[in-house]
């Protein structure tokens, strides 16, 4: 007889990963749980397990939405209720008979999301933006580096990973000043881990060292942007439209908890930050993660983005969000911004890869790729330590772009 662990884990889908995700079943959704390549049935793999009533009306849901409202200690036990069911012997023909493949599989939102907040917490891709919209002006406005800079986004076209991008409308930048209408021509990515939270009621300020009680879970995040839609728009309120027509979600939600291994320093921060935002040993240590994200281009990886290089944690982003008062609710999420390193193939968007189109971005096939064509397939990938030398696979955040609506 054979566990479940031992015959079904992949590289990156083991024991230390276990993601959720929601799947189409016929004529409703049903969430399950990642080992390997089988999406298993999470409701019918805890029906027999030792867990409260609440827990178990929540895994049999039709996504996470339930889970989320439980709190952190009803988490964790689930995520055991996992790992103890999948370990028992014999649980390996159980758990196959309840599963999907993968591969196969129709993915639906996983969570339902809040509120939203997009945030801009790497240093160098704030710099190489800055240097390029505002190129009289210094690259960092005088706030980045005491709080985490960050815009309330619209959580109404927040989509799940392979639903197409129909390339977006607006006015764009015209001579004198004048704009035109019509099609984005600058239309862009930007390559992104998103965090969902949970458990809190309205009007709880969230600490750093709390954080983690409140954070569910991390995933892979493609906020699309048009940039000329934007450059026209921005000043002086920020971004809408250029942003609000689509951000993509990958289907599978790795849990907070699964992501202790990945903990690292974040780069040094050049002011001694508020108390809010402090994340010293006495609020639990720093979050920086060790996540090394991909992002590919019709089949070739063109940037390697690594999250680790990320000014603000996502703790530190939980803690500014609710700060002033600002309510928490089940499903609400934050994106950490564009993901870029200090290289140019360590960028997470094709408007520094190809520095505004001055700069073109040589492809393989010798062409040279500035901004999104219609057609065009961008896969956001990401990986990070697990527990016991594991690896965390994220799995795969996906979109093609299709022509604007006539």
């Amino acid at each position: 007889m054979t566990t479940a662990i031992d015959k079904l884990a992949t590289e990156g889908f083991g024991k230390s990963n276990l993601p959720y995700a929601s799947i189409s079943a016929g004529s409703m959704n049903k969430l399950v749980v990642r080992l390997g390549d089988h999406a298993i049935d999470l409701g019918k793999l805890l029906a027999d397990e030792d867990l409260g009533e609440a827990e178990k009306k929540a895994v049999a849901a039709e996504n996470l939405d339930e889970l989320l409202k439980l709190g952190r200690k009803s988490w964790s036990a689930v995520r055991q209720a996992i790992i103890t069911a999948l370990e028992a012997e014999g649980s390996a023909e159980f758990a196959e008979s309840i599963s999907t493949d993968v591969s196969s599989a129709e993915y639906a939102m996983p969570f339902s999301p809040a509120d939203y907040v997009d945030y801009y917490a790497s240093e160098n891709h704030a710099t190489n933006i800055g240097k390029m919209f505002r190129p009289d002006e210094a690259a960092l406005k005088p706030n980045w580096k005491h709080l985490p800079v960050g815009y309330h986004g619209r959580s109404g076209t927040i989509i799940v990973s392979g639903t197409e991008i129909v390339r977006p409308s607006g006015l764009r930048p015209g001579e004198g000043g004048i704009p035109s209408f019509g099609p984005s021509q600058r239309l862009d990515i930007e390559a992104e881990m998103g965090f969902v939270c949970g458990g809190a009621p309205a009007g709880t300020h969230v600490s750093v060292a709390e954080a983690d009680e409140y954070i569910f879970g991390a995933f892979l995040f493609n906020d699309w942007s048009a940039r000329d839609i934007q450059a026209f728009e921005y000043v002086p309120l920020g971004p809408n439209l250029g942003k609000s027509f689509a951000s993509s979600v990958g289907a599978w939600v790795v849990p907070f908890e699964a992501l202790k291994d990945a903990r690292v320093e974040p780069p040094e921060r050049e002011f001694e930050v508020a108390d809010y935002l402090k994340d010293d040993e006495s609020t639990g240590g720093p979050w920086g993660l060790d996540i090394l994200m991909e992002v590919d281009l019709n089949g070739e990886v063109v940037s390697r983005p690594p999250y680790a290089t990320m000014y603000w944690t996502a703790p530190q982003m939980l803690a500014h969000m609710t700060v002033n008062g600002g309510s928490l609710r089940p499903g609400d999420m934050y994106g950490s911004g564009t993901v870029s390193g200090p290289e140019r193939d360590q960028r997470g968007s094709f408007i520094e890869l190809s520095w505004g189109g001055k700069e073109p971005l040589k492809l393989k096939d010798g062409s040279d790729m500035v901004f999104l064509q219609d057609g065009q397939t961008v896969t956001l990938r990401a990986t990070a330590p697990g527990a016991d030398g594991e690896t965390i696979n994220f799995g795969d955040c996906v979109g093609t772009i299709v022509a604007a609506d006539s």
